[in-house]
């Protein structure tokens, strides 16, 4: 389904991110909660694409087999460093065929080994080659990083960035990882206050352990960890389980504020598992994204 109509179908947007598996078990532990997170309804799943399309075969293998074996909805993932015009091309033309509807159009990270070098050389161009791929009429999502990315320390330069992707044409906005609402309020602002339109979809992900926040903050850049929070998870450093309940219960409650305040969706970094994202979700009043997402 094009991202128009989700829009349109949907009141609220509730999506879920996978990252393809590596090995076997991971697959086959995946695949084991798939009816958990379909049982959820969301609006949408996306698939992640590895530094410089590292795990290019792997996330078409996983996009494939969610649309052909499930009743979610794909949205790969597509990142432009390392690539050719010819790579690009092949790629798009698989998930014609395949019947994808969406694609989020990613600069990406450039591989630990090898070459970064490629035909585009940033998320901006490859959406233009997204929008005149031909035989094709791709829904379009690019990132957003509301609390500044790590390459670009000035943020008026990062927004003048990110209205260059939007007037390329986008859907949507899908958000880095927060854990501060009023962060992510202020810039959704700043978004609007220079015309940036499009839907913006706020990312999430539950701390589910210390050393799970600890890699967050490698994985979010500059993402913020509010003093209050980490007191709560300090206070239960000893206790892995409480950890993890303090963390979706931060999680829960940062959803409940968003929606609130009226976010257009919320997107949650699985990290292929389906337990959190469940108990938020129950956290929010319902067992399933039908219930959650309503319509217009």
């Amino acid at each position: 389904m094009h991202f128009n109509d989700i829009l349109a179908r949907d009141k609220t947007i509730f999506s879920f991110e996978f990252f393809p598996p590596n090995t076997d078990t991971g697959w086959n532990a995946l695949e084991g909660r798939l009816g958990d997170f379909e049982a959820l309804e969301p609006s949408f799943v996306s698939v992640t694409y590895g530094a410089g399309g590292s795990t290019r075969t792997k996330t078409h293998e996983l996009v494939c087999h969610l649309a052909q074996n499930t009743s979610l909805d794909p949205i790969p993932h597509l990142t432009c460093v390392g690539h050719t015009k010819e790579d690009i091309t092949s790629i798009l033309d698989a998930y014609v065929e395949a019947g994808i509807d969406n694609i989020l159009a990613l600069r990406g990270d450039a591989p630990k080994a090898g070459s970064a070098s490629g035909d585009y050389a940033y998320a901006a161009d490859l959406i233009e080659a997204i929008h005149s791929h031909k035989g094709a009429n791709f829904g379009v999502g690019v990132a957003g990083f509301p609390e500044g990315h790590p390459e670009t320390p000035n943020r008026l330069v990062q927004l003048d960035h990110l209205k260059q992707k939007v007037d390329k044409g986008v859907d949507w906005i899908c958000t880095q990882l927060f854990f501060d609402n009023n962060a992510f309020l202020d810039w959704s602002e700043q978004c609007e206050l220079i015309g940036i339109d499009s839907p913006i979809i706020a990312g999430i992900m539950p701390i589910t352990s210390i050393s799970g926040m600890q890699r967050m903050a490698e994985l979010a850049g500059g993402a913020n960890f509010p003093a209050t929070l980490q007191k709560r998870l300090y206070r239960f450093q000893d206790d892995p389980e409480s950890v993890q309940k303090v963390g979706i219960a931060w999680a829960a409650q940062q959803c409940a504020e968003l929606l609130d305040r009226g976010v257009r969706g919320i997107h949650f970094f699985t990290m292929n598992k389906s337990s959190a994202t469940e108990e938020i979700f129950q956290s929010l009043g319902a067992s399933s994204g039908s219930k959650l997402r309503g319509s217009h």
